[in-house]
């Protein structure tokens, strides 16, 4: 999920119908060289038979502040939110969707590292990773509530118009009131009966739910209702050569656009991508 989780030694999925192996409630384990491209590998496989897979093709191009380790990515009434991470250094900032220019940044409290965001009403959440509290914004002035207890680590966030849903590295969604953040439920992410773990930065889109799978070039879509992944996107190849070489490489961020075109971003990208999802996996 970001250069510390790198060092951190997080497990990687290795095949699509075995995407979980471990998560982060069951110990770490060393990452293999070929973790995302096995995972690629493996979710395009003519083995799957389950979901289809589709790809990102490529509408427009936005400048990304290269600055910006991106958590999460929201638009919102003509408003992008981005949230950033990194400890000293995580922003909720505002952006110009078209222009992808920086309106408006504040930093969180001290040492917090930022993670997943999403707008409810007049608020906007902000998760941290592994600080245990979640950071409640006013959406009109970006000033900070408060913070509450978050039980677990924080990855992704999105709200589905009635509860947000959040993920937390393993393979549950976690379902939250979208006023009081109260936890009211969770279900199991599965491909084939099998459990997908390291579910990332979310977005919701009319009753599903996108997934980044950290860390590799694939999104996932989940029915909420019974947690079974209903299609997956291979999105390896965005960044060309020159700008992957400066980049964290990782994809994170997702944000619906209207219609059927999202926004794709990632870790330190110098660019965003407008895109939509076609038929066509590798």
């Amino acid at each position: 999920m970001d250069r510390v989780r790198h060092r951190r030694t997080l497990g990687v999925v290795l095949a699509v119908a075995v995407l979980a192996g471990c998560s982060s409630e069951d110990g770490p384990e060393v990452p293999t060289d070929d973790g995302p491209a096995g995972l690629r590998d493996a979710i395009t496989s003519d083995s799957v038979q389950s979901v289809p897979v589709l790809r990102p093709e490529v509408l427009a191009e936005v400048p990304h502040d290269p600055s910006a380790f991106t958590q999460g990515l929201e638009l919102h009434e003509g408003t992008l939110y981005e949230g950033t991470g990194l400890e000293g250094e995580s922003e909720l900032r505002v952006l110009d969707p078209a222009s992808g220019e920086v309106l408006r940044a504040e930093s969180l409290p001290g040492e917090l590292f930022g993670e997943g965001i999403t707008v409810a009403g007049d608020r906007i959440w902000q998760l941290t990773w592994q600080d245990g509290v979640v950071l409640e914004w006013d959406r009109a002035t970006l000033t900070l509530r408060q913070q509450l207890p978050l039980d677990g680590e924080g990855w992704g966030l999105c709200n589905d118009g009635t509860r947000l849903v959040r993920s937390d590295g393993t393979d549950r969604l976690r379902f939250h009131d979208p006023v009081t953040f109260a936890e009211t439920g969770s279900v199991t992410v599965t491909i084939d009966d099998e459990p997908v773990t390291q579910l990332n930065e979310l977005e919701c889109v009319d009753g599903q739910v996108w997934a980044n799978v950290w860390p590799s070039d694939v999104l996932v879509r989940i029915d909420p209702a019974n947690g079974r992944v209903t299609a997956a996107v291979d999105a390896a190849g965005l960044l060309d050569p020159d700008q992957r070489a400066n980049a964290d490489a990782v994809l994170n961020g997702i944000a619906a656009l209207g219609g059927d075109e999202y926004l794709l971003s990632g870790k330190l990208w110098p660019v965003s991508f407008r895109v939509r999802f076609v038929e066509g996996g590798r």
